[in-house]
């Protein structure tokens, strides 16, 4: 009986060392996570995504408004149609392009975590990492400067709706509807500078400018370009989080790679 009984606690001393063994590798591996870059590379896809795919479909119901009413003639938008359809195809490549960086960086992220909390053993940090890590670095801050111009440039078809929405709302507000003062309440906007003073009609007053505001193509084109814009903005706040990531990151590979330091890469 006695030695079945040692067996058994013996059995259960393994047990209990493989359970914690087990909890030990998963708290190790748990502490290699780059949180930082994890969020901001969720932040970075959610926000290109919302930008990309609302702005394209925005894009293409400001173009049918467009041509509807305020540009009958094609010659006078034929240039501004070929500018949207350029960045149409600019958003596809914006698109790949955060996608395949996002994931470099996330992988970057984790390679450098690694580094810090010791998981790869005895792998000395190198110039060429260090290089890389630095590249990233400058990269990403070209990139967050680069989309705060983006972000400011999603603001201007939002404000631009936006006035023609307001202008709507004066139109269906109780003080000016059923006067004669409503056809006086007009749209112009040719005053945006996307098609030339020559384009007709250019210009919207009264019921025409309210009928314009309760289609379709205005509502969703409208809250639309809110979505793209509030998707580049989200893109920024990830770009920051990135700038600050790859920056101790690079300064951790730095620091760790004096010959006083013992920490590996």
């Amino acid at each position: 009986m006695k030695p079945a009984m040692e067996t058994a606690a013996e059995e259960n001393t393994e047990q209990s060392g493989e359970r914690k063994g087990c909890f030990e590798c998963c708290i190790k591996c748990l502490g290699g996570v780059p949180y930082a870059s994890l969020v901001a590379t969720i932040l970075c896809f959610s926000g290109v995504a919302l930008f990309c795919g609302c702005g394209h479909v925005a894009l293409a119901g400001t173009v049918a408004i467009l041509e509807q009413h305020f540009s009958t003639n094609t010659s006078d938008h034929a240039l501004l149609s070929e500018v949207i359809q350029l960045m149409q195809y600019v958003i596809y490549g914006i698109a790949s392009f955060f996608f395949l960086y996002g994931i470099i960086l996330l992988a970057e992220g984790f390679y450098t975590t690694s580094a810090v909390k010791e998981l790869h053993g005895e792998f000395k940090t190198t110039a060429c990492g260090r290089c890389i890590s630095g590249m990233f670095v400058f990269l990403t801050y070209v990139l967050g400067v680069a989309w705060l111009g983006v972000f400011g440039f999603s603001a201007v078809p939002v404000f631009m709706f936006y006035n023609i929405w307001s202008t709507c709302e004066v139109i269906k507000s109780p003080q000016t509807n059923g006067t004669a003062g409503v056809e006086q309440i007009c749209v112009d906007i040719r005053q945006y500078g996307i098609i030339p003073w020559n384009a007709f009609p250019g210009r919207i007053c009264g019921s025409a400018l309210e009928n314009i505001c309760n289609t379709n193509e205005f509502y969703m084109s409208y809250h639309l370009f809110i979505v793209a814009c509030a998707g580049a903005g989200a893109t920024v706040i990830a770009l920051l989080i990135y700038m600050m990531a790859t920056t101790y990151n690079y300064a951790v590979l730095k620091f760790k790679s004096r010959e006083d330091c013992c920490t590996k890469f």
